[in-house]
């Protein structure tokens, strides 16, 4: 990893960009395959699948078999694992539910506000190298909690043509309808169109690669809603002395095996303990079974000494890391200085990796820079707020010259007069 000393504050504009994705090129080809999906529905999934993923299947859905099956396959010891992850999350997702607002906000004038959940949601759930039953957990059980009426979920299969028991199991517990063995931009545009076994959902959730990304973001313009903008997994890590280097080590490497395009950071004030992390993360690198793709990660990952706290603080914000651990002395006063972070990490034991799995909290965060606007997926992530105002006519003689004054001071006549005809009707 590259180590930068007190960069000068016009260096950090460059310091804080991700690695680049492709769009042009990925976003063509994306375009091609939501095409061929809208078009030609479960043939254009079956032949995708075969070009892409080499695998000749009859169809794309998995059956209720495939999951009671699935169920055997899975350890005790992992099933009791997935079972205190998902009631951690499930409580802390239900703690979320907001309040219905219910006031006058003058005599006359009643106004409700009321959380109502979205009906058909899809989630993506990655396979690949790495099968993510964690994820299943993380949107399906806030989705429930929620109220959603059904809940689909795509993930691709794996060599052998099937889904990992894992997520299958995962899926189980969490309340999922139907799934589908579909990946990549296809399974997108599976959820965003509709196909003869794939049903058309209302918003898509769920993190993917380069073309799962571009995928959602061009079905966002259109036709379906998604969860938010994401790109690779990234930490930054900001350390004192106070932190254990082995510990700082261990968080760059968990987010860096995730694959060649995550990035991570360490901030710390000083130079010494940097170099400390470096040799720590040699030693654990070798360990690991993912050392390939964690070392093409940590090849445009960086390690930056900063003498000011406040240079720390300023640049962890400008960053806006999806994942944030803070191994400070004082990490609550840190925190209350963060303004852009997906989700942050507390102590020296409190790893990245409680987050991804079993603390309560939700995995799915802005990446790329987009926690500066964006909230990780939450229990609002899948309701919407509907108003509701009801006026009595004692109210309306009250507001209604307050309306007619607005409406004509914009030129909208038929405004005016809809509230004229009511006031002269009170007459």
């Amino acid at each position: 990893m590259e180590v930068l000393v007190n960069p000068e504050r016009t260096q950090w504009p460059k310091l804080v960009r991700r690695p680049q994705i492709a769009r042009n090129v990925i976003g063509e080809r994306v375009a091609q395959i939501l095409s061929a999906v809208e078009q030609q529905g479960d043939a254009a999934l079956l032949r995708l699948t075969e070009q892409i993923d080499g695998l000749s299947l009859s169809t794309v859905v998995v059956t209720q078999d495939e999951r009671e099956q699935a169920a055997q396959q899975v350890s005790e010891p992992l099933k009791q694992a997935i079972g205190v992850a998902a009631a951690n999350i499930r409580r802390f997702h239900e703690a979320q539910r907001s309040a219905v607002v219910d006031m006058e906000t003058m005599p006359g004038v009643h106004c409700v506000q009321r959380a109502v959940p979205i009906q058909r949601v899809g989630l993506y759930v990655p396979g690949g190298s790495a099968p993510l039953f964690s994820t299943v957990l993380m949107l399906a059980i806030p989705a429930r909690v929620a109220g959603c009426r059904e809940v689909v979920l795509c993930t691709p299969p794996n060599k052998e043509g099937g889904i990992a028991p894992a997520i299958l199991y995962a899926a189980s517990v969490a309340g999922v309808d139907r799934i589908f063995k579909v990946g990549g931009a296809q399974a997108i545009a599976a959820m965003a169109y509709g196909t003869q076994s794939v049903p058309k959902v209302d918003k898509i959730f769920g993190p993917g690669n380069q073309y799962v990304t571009v995928a959602k973001q061009q079905v966002s313009t259109a036709t379906v809603a998604i969860d938010m903008p994401a790109g690779p997994s990234e930490v930054l890590v900001m350390a004192d002395e106070s932190a254990k280097p082995e510990f700082v080590a261990s968080d760059l490497l968990s987010q860096a095996e995730h694959g060649p395009d995550s990035q991570v950071i360490l901030l710390t004030s000083s130079r010494g303990f940097a170099e400390q992390v470096q040799q720590q993360v040699q030693q654990q690198l070798a360990r690991l079974s993912r050392r390939s793709l964690a070392t093409q990660a940590l090849d445009h990952s960086r390690m930056i000494v900063m003498d000011s706290e406040e240079d720390l603080i300023d640049f962890s914000n400008a960053y806006g890391p999806e994942h944030l651990i803070l191994s400070m002395s004082e990490p609550w006063k840190i925190a209350e200085r963060i303004t852009a972070a997906g989700s942050i990490f507390l102590g020296n034991y409190t790893p990245e990796s409680a987050g991804d799995y079993a603390s309560g909290t939700n995995h799915t965060l802005p990446t790329y820079g987009w926690a500066h606007a964006f909230s990780g997926v939450n229990l609002d992530s899948f309701q919407r707020k509907i108003t509701y105002q009801e006026i009595t006519p004692a109210g309306l003689q009250q507001l209604g010259g307050v309306i007619e004054t607005m409406a004509a001071a914009e030129g909208l006549d038929a405004h005016k007069n809809a509230v004229t005809l009511r006031l002269q009707s009170l007459e």
